[in-house]
């Protein structure tokens, strides 16, 4: 498993930050606490996604990684696993991906199943820490990931990484807003 790193390295200004690979198993609470910040979720949908990750998480391909502050504070995460179409999340986008000829990405990529920051830590170069970190331990060719299809920071950031977008519009049931579902060739792009 990789060991944790310093962000300093992509010059975010925050070298306090330590990403490394999480016990998410363990830290679920925490890391629900962080995506109920960053994305605004109500108790009852923080019940039914630590079901969910924990689930997620008996995929024997599953990895999760975590940026801690030095208190100790886990102020982002990143988890993911191999895609299968097996998967709820592959049944939802297939036909949004076979309509735009982009079936195939269903094979051999890494899925990205959630990746979130604290608000008070994002656009400090955390959430692309992140990523790349979690990607670099996938042997897989690819990655693919869903986000909200807005013309968001997360959206600039996944592009600025190599993602492009694969099907736009894609109505997950229960989610108020369309998604958008990504996909880029591994490794991804770094800066200059």
């Amino acid at each position: 498993m990789a060991a944790a790193t310093p962000m300093s390295p992509w010059g975010s200004g925050t070298p306090d930050i330590v990403v490394g690979p999480l016990d998410l198993a363990a830290r679920v609470d925490e890391a629900l606490v962080v995506q109920a910040h960053a994305f605004g979720l109500s108790q009852d949908e923080i019940d039914v996604r630590r079901h969910i990750v924990l689930r997620h998480l008996d995929d024997p391909g599953a990895r999760s990684f975590g940026a801690v502050a030095a208190d100790g504070r886990l102020v982002g995460f990143v988890y993911g696993l191999p895609n299968s179409r097996t998967h709820w999340w592959s049944t939802v986008v297939e036909p949004y991906l076979r309509v735009t000829g982009s079936e195939d990405w269903l094979d051999g990529s890494f899925v990205i199943t959630e990746l979130h920051v604290h608000p008070e830590f994002q656009q400090r170069g955390i959430g692309r820490s992140l990523i790349t970190t979690i990607t670099d331990t996938a042997d897989l060719p690819r990655s693919i990931l869903s986000a909200i299809d807005t013309d968001s920071p997360a959206r600039g950031l996944y592009r600025a990484l190599g993602y492009q977008d694969l099907a736009r519009q894609v109505l997950f049931p229960s989610a108020p807003k369309p998604y958008a579902v990504m996909g880029a060739p591994l490794p991804l792009r770094r800066r200059g």
